[in-house]
């Protein structure tokens, strides 16, 4: 067994393709009647490092998320048995381009870099 705050949080994601899809944010623990805690999930996205900071910082980056227009100010959460490897990077099997992990990334893109001259 591994440590999984320790060997999971905060660690680089990478998606099936190997593109980089952020950090782990949070961990989402399932509790079960009789049984051991179990790792239902992993958290990504500004709500859940705001939530870790502090409860305010939450609520700000998903009021901003939602008055923007960037998502739904939920944190995006992947199911831990979508995992398929832990190491220096964690691998997920998905495909990011179908999730809104990257809408902020998209945003700023569409919104702010486009208008730069040059960029």
């Amino acid at each position: 067994m591994f440590d999984v705050v320790r060997d999971l949080l905060d660690k680089q994601l990478v998606d099936a393709d190997d593109r980089r899809i952020g950090k782990v944010d949070g961990l989402v623990l399932e509790y079960r009647d009789d049984e051991p805690l179990r790792l239902a999930s992993i958290e990504v996205g500004a709500m859940t490092l705001g939530r870790r900071l502090h409860p305010r910082l939450e609520r700000w980056a998903a009021a901003l998320e939602r008055w923007l227009g960037v998502g739904r100010g939920e944190p995006y959460r992947i199911p831990f048995a979508k995992v398929r490897g832990i190491g220096l990077n964690i691998k997920v099997d998905l495909d990011v381009r179908q999730t809104p992990i990257l809408a902020w990334q998209r945003w700023v893109r569409d919104h702010i870099i486009k208008h730069i001259p040059g960029a």
